[in-house]
């Protein structure tokens, strides 16, 4: 059930997160590019310059910087917001070696669970802040989103902060727990012994009984996490989530919100645009998501983008030779073959080292998850051939584990449910099992691989207890500051042309930025053109020119 039909997909398979996982280089692969960043939910914390946590380099004068007396009364969150109280973080997972969390810092900021009854009560959203190193002058806070919906952020840019260190010179990077997500009121629905069964089970059925099974499997789940999380359900949407964007930036004293949103992040970014366009300072929408599209037609452009890139990968493997990719002599041949692995779990899962079993679902998960980023086709690569040669299951399980926030103690984030929540609070899309009838043709055209788990996942929102609100799509903001889109032609998970459509959605001044890459987002590929562009934007205000490209 957390597997590749949920829309937008977040990335997983970071360098990060392939070494808590115990992942190694496999050899042969040497197009690798730089550490992929800040796209998993795993992540630490770093602080302040003072004893307080704050920075001490002088106060921007371009009129994005703030001094943190902002006079702004916090709209978003309903009336005045108090400054954020930082404290020294704990609990944090451990940085990457070299790396010290000395500086960093923590809170909770409370906002309205119901910004429409504020006599419902609050919930504490997570904040994590990695203070301005300089040099140069202060420019304020950069508020990022890594996507999901359901990823977290705090953990994330903690563990991700060496991505960003060009910014943090001159920016306080903050990370926050959406609503709903990590440490901020988390959706919970069932425990870890029923979400290994749930992600293992079959998510394509072929026959009644199947069918009959998947359904109640659906059914229960929904019904679980209205018994666990129901008072929160109906309030962890984005038009909830972009109200709190606003809250964190009065109650961290900036006038404007700069941001840096990632897949689905982008979508959150656009409807604040929507909501607050005159407190829109500098923001980077990557990896952009056309929030105007069905979830059918989402499904159906992501499963075309993930069939690309898996014949991308299939390519690129096929040009090592037989010795090291023993899977075909080109893409197709090798996409051909991955296809057949993983219909074969079907019948006959894999055993693993863990005990556990690799069942089709959690085979196609895996591979989905390694599409994510060129960094992690090596490791697909491997699993394939143990699942061929070996019957070991062991490395496509190890990558299935990232996408669904399964941890190496057998723990689960809160990824799939709210992922869950907040994906069917964002619409009013409801689906029945003619629907996935009628369009199965149309998704085994485009992903004869991941399709039909795709169009199956279409029922993700089907029986939900919240009925949805589409104004949740609604990112029109023409009278905002410049909004810089990015978006890569080789993107799985959010493919190349919503870029451009999230850009005449938006309106205004907004700007395309495209890579001629692999992976999903851009920023994150490490490529050096678009950092070069991204960071000019933030740092100095360069926007470029509308549809420039990076090769």
């Amino acid at each position: 059930m957390a597997s590749i039909g949920s829309i937008p997909g977040i990335a997983t398979a970071s360098t990060a997160t392939l070494a808590a996982f115990g992942l190694i280089s496999c050899s042969g692969w040497t197009d690798r590019p730089g550490r992929a960043a800040a796209v998993n939910a795993a992540a630490t914390i770093t602080g302040g310059t003072g004893t307080d946590g704050t920075s001490t380099h002088e106060t921007g004068t371009d009129g994005t910087g703030t001094d943190g007396t902002g006079t702004d009364d916090g709209a978003g969150a309903g009336g005045t917001v108090p400054a954020a109280e930082w404290k020294r973080c704990t609990g944090l997972p451990a940085p990457e070696p070299g790396t010290s969390q000395s500086r960093y810092r923590c809170a909770t900021l409370k906002v309205p669970l119901d910004y429409a009854d504020p006599s419902s009560g609050t919930i504490g959203l997570a904040l994590v802040k990695i203070p301005a190193t300089g040099p140069g002058h202060r420019i304020g806070s950069l508020l990022f989103n890594f996507g999901g919906p359901g990823g977290d952020g705090v953990d994330t840019l903690a563990q991700a902060a060496s991505e960003y260190t060009t910014l943090n010179a001159r920016y306080d990077l903050i990370g926050f727990d959406p609503r709903g997500v990590g440490r901020s009121s988390p959706v919970t629905c069932v425990n870890d012994r029923t979400m290994d069964q749930i992600t293992a089970e079959d998510d394509t059925p072929d026959t009644s009984a199947e069918e009959t099974a998947y359904l109640a499997r659906r059914a229960s789940y929904a019904k679980a996490c209205e018994a666990a999380s129901g008072r929160l359900l109906p309030h962890v949407g984005t038009l909830s989530a972009a109200r709190d964007l606003d809250a964190i930036r009065a109650a961290v004293g900036d006038p404007k919100l700069n941001y840096f949103g990632i897949s689905y992040g982008t979508w959150l970014g656009g409807n604040y645009a929507h909501q607050f366009p005159g407190n829109v300072g500098r923001a980077v929408l990557d990896g952009a998501v056309d929030t105007r599209l069905t979830t059918a037609d989402l499904g159906l452009q992501q499963a075309a983008g993930f069939q690309h890139a898996l014949l991308d990968f299939g390519a690129a493997c096929a040009r090592l030779g037989a010795k090291a990719c023993p899977l075909g002599g080109d893409g197709e041949s090798v996409a051909a073959a991955t296809g057949k692995i993983l219909a074969g779990l079907d019948r006959k899962p894999l055993k693993t080292s863990g005990g556990r079993r690799l069942t089709q679902s959690l085979g196609d998960t895996g591979a989905a998850a390694a599409l994510y980023t060129k960094q992690a086709w090596p490791y697909l690569a491997q699993g394939l051939v143990d699942a061929v040669k070996r019957h070991d299951g062991t490395l496509l399980l190890m990558l299935a584990d990232l996408q669904n926030g399964r941890k190496n103690d057998g723990t689960y984030d809160n990824l799939t449910a709210a992922n869950t929540a907040i994906t069917c609070a964002d619409g009013t899309d409801r689906y029945t099992v003619a629907d996935v009838r009628r369009l199965m043709p149309r998704f085994r055209k485009a992903s004869p691989v991941f399709g039909p788990s795709m169009a199956w996942g279409l029922l993700q929102c089907t029986g939900w207890p919240v009925k949805g609100d589409d104004a949740a799509r609604e990112v029109s903001a023409p009278s905002a500051a410049p909004v810089l889109v990015v978006g890569n032609t080789g993107d799985p998970a959010t493919p190349y042309a919503w870029a451009s459509a999230l850009v005449r959605s938006l309106g205004g001044r907004a700007a395309l930025l495209t890579l001629k890459g692999e992976g999903h987002g851009a920023y994150d590929t490490g490529d050096a053109c678009v950092r070069r562009v991204v960071d000019s934007y933030l740092l100095d205000g360069l926007l470029p020119a509308d549809g420039a490209t990076c090769d």
